[in-house]
């Protein structure tokens, strides 16, 4: 390449862009694949390290190239991206009563059979979890604390977890002290107390669409009604549309996850989320955050929250440790708010307490444990994985498949031509031993029937034969 002094018609940032888009395009660099260090290509191509930063900015920018935190720059996989679902023309916002699916149940309990590769289950692969640090901890903590291990944490739980998780919380941009914050039995615990706090049977909750539908279940369980608001794999709900739907309906509480969410894996920009918190505090309508995918950020900095802009204690933050160090531990939390004594007292009177030989192994690990350490290995595996998974639903699926392109977690949604029917291709994954999560169970309304959800958590070999087959299936599908 020319030096940086040589005249040229653009920028010379989008010049070095352009030619490692040539290099993609012309299999020099494959789907996948890393690209040049900033460093090697500012030598390689005799210009500045500041230039190279700024061409591999815009090609990130543009979904060409994506970033790894600790490794580096690698090509975006080669299906379409998904940036928005069709929304009818004029549609209005109904709420719908949930009824509970047989097909929910059945997904859910064939997410963890160990004869199945789980390509459909949203839950951390252990082997990549510190569980033999845990159990050493843990053993050590119950010796520490004998009769304390066995008793009753009463609400809102152990003193010293509520001052690791408050100190933690300063990264999401949430400054509270241990008193604000409430241990539960997990997130969804965290989320059911939100909703007990806030409404009642028959109110309304405004929720994404597609959102995860263990939510809309409980939702369902509670007596409540579950209103649709479009989101986007880019910026999470529509602001616009949720100010729409508030204008026309009686609304008790929002639920969201505005940090990759599920199952879009959207992140939500910052300027949305104030948007999203001011909006509903102009309305005096509670929102129930979910951050719990929050910590699997692939970028440097961990996303804030929601509840960082909260300015009238309106936003109730949940989240846990069920994605990050362990699920089976139950261990999760919430920050209510000017809800937190209702939430307390609701807590005491559903469970009294989480188990206290978890809280105490916690509380150590996140004090003494290296939890940021095991954060910036599991970001890059999952980082990998879901590169890896993307390139194989591309090589694999049927013409005209797209998904979408996450920036965090180990999550990713697939749309599949129209004439694949996820419900059908789900039972028919069942056969060949393959799980996997039909978007028809992401909403109320039946949009979803040609999506699908894929896990990367557990991705290996079998995985990708696994995602192979289901290529195959899907075109039989479509053949039909």
């Amino acid at each position: 390449m020319a030096s940086e002094t040589a005249t040229d018609c653009r920028p010379l940032y989008e010049k070095v862009g352009g030619e490692i888009v040539a290099l993609i395009e012309g299999g020099t660099f494959r789907a996948g694949e890393r690209l040049p260090s900033i460093r090697q290509l500012s030598s390689k191509l005799s210009v500045s390290i500041n230039t190279v930063m700024q061409a591999y900015a815009v090609l990130e920018d543009r979904r060409v190239i994506q970033a790894r935190p600790q490794s580096g720059y690698y090509v975006c996989p080669r299906a379409p991206e998904i940036t928005a679902h069709p929304v009818s023309c004029g549609q209005g916002f109904r709420a719908t009563a949930v009824t509970f699916s047989d097909l929910c149940q059945l997904v859910i309990r064939n997410m963890m059979e160990p004869a199945m590769v789980p390509l459909g289950s949203a839950v951390p692969n252990p082997q990549h979890l510190p569980f033999e640090k845990l159990n050493r901890i843990m053993s050590a903590e119950l010796r520490r604390f004998g009769s304390q291990s066995v008793s009753y944490m009463m609400p809102p739980g152990s003193e010293r977890l509520r001052t690791q998780i408050a100190k933690r919380s300063l990264l999401s941009g949430i400054s509270v002290t241990p008193d604000e914050v409430l241990v539960t039995a997990g997130c969804v615990e965290a989320v059911q107390l939100a909703l007990r706090a806030t409404c009642r049977a028959g109110d309304t909750i405004a929720v994404e669409s597609p959102f995860y539908f263990n939510f809309l279940q409980l939702i369902a369980e509670m007596g409540l009604k579950a209103l649709e608001i479009p989101s986007t794999p880019r910026e999470g709900i529509s602001i616009e549309a949720l100010r729409y739907a508030i204008e026309n309906n009686k609304i008790s509480a929002c639920l969201v996850i505005p940090n990759f969410s599920n199952p879009l894996g959207s992140l939500m920009p910052d300027d949305r989320k104030r948007e999203l918190v001011q909006l509903l505090e102009g309305h005096g309508i509670p929102l129930i955050e979910d951050d719990i995918y929050g910590d699997l950020t692939f970028g440097q900095q961990r996303p804030v929250a929601a509840k960082s802009f909260d300015k009238k204690g309106l936003v109730i933050y949940c989240s846990s440790f069920s994605k990050t160090l362990a699920p089976g531990y139950r261990v999760g939390w919430a920050i209510g708010g000017r809800f937190q004594d209702e939430m307390e007292r609701l807590k005491m009177m559903t469970n009294l307490a989480v188990a206290s030989p978890t809280q105490l192994a916690l509380a150590e690990f996140l004090a003494n444990g290296g939890y940021d350490h095991h954060l910036r290995a599991i970001r890059r595996i999952y980082a990998k994985n879901l590169s890896q998974m993307s390139e194989a639903v591309a090589r694999y699926f049927p013409e005209g498949t797209r998904m979408t392109r996450p920036t965090g977690s180990f999550m990713l949604w697939v749309e599949m031509p129209q004439g694949v029917d996820s419900v059908k291709l789900f039972h028919r994954a069942l056969e060949h031993r393959i799980g996997i999560t039909p978007g028809a169970i992401f909403s109320l309304s039946d949009k979803y029937r040609n999506y699908i959800r894929l896990s990367s958590a557990y991705w290996d070999d079998k995985s990708e034969r696994g995602v192979e087959t289901l290529g195959m299936l899907a075109k039989e599908i479509l053949k039909s």
